[in-house]
């Protein structure tokens, strides 16, 4: 990789234009791809990889804890929730403080959190050190996801900005999938849970290390006014990619039509100024209406495989099945999202989850429901990918921290809430009504992204009105 922090800030002729938003983004579209941003993009992978790993071990290790501490059925619904609460305000906070201070703190640090807590957990004595730490290690996940999200999207050239963004999501699957393995065998031997979370806080020591050299965003920097390091670190990685293709950069591009972001405010205070407040809401509104209607339903997929007459044993292999189906999910939505655009690429991906649940709900025979399950993983991590890929586009530089963090915060509210609701759908309707529900909810997000949310493919993210 590479350091800003040891490379001389260049000499710049009296012609040189000053340094602003619109020639940091054209210095950036020219730089040819390479492996510098190839690596970039695989140190922000191991984020979503990590963090996957831990939320998808709860579906299996959630039952041998309960057993271990002989909780209630109550004490077990709040500690599998407990993370999802860290992450609201792991997400809303750290994404105000990375506007603040700096995308690469807050990234690099988060997994420090992340690693504690996990500690905390091996050694968790009763139930409340338990809670304290599934919410602790939440937060450490929560400030990750926008953060990382800012920085990919500000480093990558806006021809690829859409398909890399998109398979940050392939990250979730494969994770979900070595949870399951890993779980299966820790469990089954003398570390049980505890060693669980012992592999996790030696994985936040390895991202630690990989992530030591990952530079600030330049493009950040330049918003803060800090134009003496942006020009250091833009000159690193121009540099970086000049050794890695043995060519000449080729001349800055011309980015025309940019908004000034160089004198606009900045922080989660910016997201309600009159010219961004109606942005706000509305991709609030879509992130809640996806992410309940999402969560309310995973609570109740392995269930109603349970209830069809299937052991719990081959209900999780069933899940893990169709958990396989989100592979071709995320990698579709990676090559249509450059293609079809961002709007029509996460709609279709949101109907598509509608129409899977709908019939995921009204199916009868086992073979049914893994059938309309499969389709139904398909077309959630195509919709993830699309929104990861989307939700940053959507802000501006010096609160685009803030308006993914929130954005997501908002998801981490529908996290919690959908679960909640679904005891009181189930006595209302029974699970038609609660796969239902959440094909309405998905509906009413795609119609929101088709009618009130502009379309960025292609266009450099100064462009972005």
């Amino acid at each position: 990789m590479y350091d800003d922090a040891r490379v001389p800030a260049p000499t710049r002729g009296p012609a040189s234009p000053p340094l602003t938003t619109a020639t940091i983004a054209g210095r950036m579209e020219r730089l040819p791809w390479c492996r510098v941003q190839r690596n970039l993009f695989l140190v922000i992978a191991t984020a979503w990889f990590f963090d996957s790993i831990d939320l998808g071990a709860m579906t299996f290790l959630l039952s041998p804890i309960s057993h271990h501490f002989a909780l209630t059925a109550a004490q077990t619904g709040v500690l599998g929730s407990a993370s999802f609460a860290g992450m609201f305000f792991g997400a809303i906070g750290a994404g105000a403080i990375a506007d603040r201070f700096g995308r690469q703190r807050v990234f690099k640090y988060s997994i420090v959190a992340w690693g504690l807590a996990s500690i905390g957990l091996a050694l968790s004595w009763n139930f409340e050190a338990l809670l304290t730490f599934r919410f602790l290690l939440g937060v450490g996940m929560g400030a990750e996801f926008p953060v990382a999200a800012a920085i990919l999207a500000e480093f990558m050239p806006s021809s690829k900005r859409g398909r890399y963004a998109a398979l940050l999501e392939g990250a979730w699957p494969i994770g979900f999938i070595t949870a399951g393995a890993v779980s299966y065998l820790l469990v089954a031997s003398t570390f049980g849970w505890r060693g669980f979370f012992l592999m996790q806080a030696a994985l936040a020591v390895v991202a630690l290390i990989i992530r030591r050299n990952l530079p600030e965003s330049p493009r950040w920097q330049v918003s803060r006014g800090h134009t003496a390091a942006a020009e250091r670190t833009l000159s690193s990685i121009e540099s970086a990619v000049r050794e890695a293709t043995g060519r000449p950069l080729p001349e800055p591009e011309s980015v025309r039509g940019t908004h000034g972001e160089d004198t606009e405010r900045g922080g989660f205070r910016a997201l309600f100024l009159p010219a961004h407040k109606a942005r706000t809401l509305t991709v609030w509104a879509v992130w809640f209406c996806l992410m309940t209607g999402y969560y309310g339903l995973t609570t109740w997929i392995g269930k109603l495989l349970t209830d069809n007459g299937l052991d719990v044993a081959k209900s999780i292999g069933f899940v893990l099945v169709m958990a396989l189906w989100g592979i071709p999910g995320f990698l579709s939505a990676a090559y249509l999202i450059e293609r079809l655009g961002r709007r029509y690429c996460l709609a279709g991906y949101t109907i598509g989850s509608g129409i899977a649940a709908f019939f995921y709900g009204q199916s009868s025979g086992t073979f049914e429901l893994i059938l309309a399950g499969s389709f139904l993983q398909f077309f959630f991590f195509g919709m993830f990918s699309s929104i990861f890929a989307y939700t940053p586009e959507l802000f501006p530089t010096r609160s685009r921290g803030a308006g993914v963090g929130s954005a997501t915060a908002l998801g981490r509210l529908g996290s919690v809430f959908g679960p909640i609701a679904v005891p009181f759908l189930l006595g209302f309707g029974g699970t038609g009504l609660v796969f239902s529900t959440s094909a309405v909810l998905f509906a009413i997000g795609a119609l929101i992204v088709l009618t009130r949310l502009p379309e960025t493919k292609d266009a450099v993210l100064e462009q972005i009105h």
